[in-house]
């Protein structure tokens, strides 16, 4: 992939190429390296998410927006944008780094992210960082939801185990496919007490265990639910209030059944107390 179609991707076509042609260097494979640019984009990064935030949460307090843009501006976010723009076939590594699988490490891809926030900072201003930064998130906050506050699966499946005092998930990684560059990992989130197996995959294996995560905290959740009813169904029906069931002055009951024409009657009353 070329950077024209990378620049494509972003929104934005540098008017310097040497700025985006940095922030995809890792400091392994020399100088100039993006580690200033990363410094740099992370400022930006985290004003810009602060915005989108205040505009969007109208109702939402000072402590929980912060809460928000720390989930939202993480690792794992960046990592995600990250594998979107397929930024692991630009990264210029060392040949070490690139050996030992720099280009899905999470660190250097979120690190990546923000570097190539600060170049488009430095290329055209804070409004085009502004612009790009917007288009990448949108399709993020519209999954968040303000009542778990950015909390990514993982954290909300603990969470939920442990609030009902239940063991915590155990992944495993069952399968990788794909070239070294472009690997899709398989991971296996288990809840043996819930009999709960579910598989997720993506680009990295922190991605494929969100994945998995979200599918095993569906299923609990449904379980739950579905308890929930079996609960109520099958309740005891309330007690007869005594003062109801008793028999009125004007209502008090004949001992003897009455008895028909053709002498069926006691029969009758004796197959009905039966049933």
């Amino acid at each position: 992939m070329s950077l024209d179609a990378l620049q494509q991707q972003l929104g934005h076509r540098f008017a310097d190429d040497a700025l985006l042609r940095q922030a995809l260097t890792h400091r392994s494979y020399g100088q100039p390296n993006n580690e200033r640019l990363e410094f740099l984009g992370d400022s930006v990064l985290n004003c810009v998410v602060a915005a989108m935030l205040y505009r969007h949460f109208a109702r939402i307090d000072e402590g929980d927006l912060s809460r928000l843009r720390a989930n939202l501006v993480k690792q794992q976010s960046l990592v995600e944008i990250a594998q979107r723009l397929g930024l692991s076939a630009h990264l210029l590594l060392g040949e070490g780094e690139a050996r030992s699988g720099g280009f899905r490490r999470p660190s250097i891809l979120g690190d990546t992210v923000e570097a190539i926030v600060g170049a488009v900072f430095l290329d055209a201003g804070f409004d085009a960082a502004q612009s790009m930064l917007v288009a990448l998130y949108e399709p993020i906050l519209k999954t968040v939801d303000p009542k778990t506050l950015g909390k990514d699966a993982k954290t909300l499946l603990q969470e939920h185990l442990q609030g009902k005092k239940l063991p915590l998930p155990v992944y495993s990684v069952v399968a990788t496919h794909g070239a070294a560059h472009s690997q899709v990992f398989e991971v296996e989130c288990a809840i043996p007490k819930l009999q709960i197996h579910v598989l997720g995959s993506g680009a990295s294996r922190r991605a494929a265990e969100q994945a998995a995560a979200r599918g095993a905290l569906e299923a609990a959740q449904a379980k739950a639910t579905a308890r929930r009813a079996r609960k109520r169904t099958s309740a005891p029906a309330p007690r007869q209030d005594a003062a109801e069931a008793a028999p009125g002055p004007d209502t008090a009951a004949d001992p003897t059944p009455p008895q028909d024409p053709a002498g069926g009657g006691a029969l009758e009353a004796q197959r009905a107390h039966a049933v």
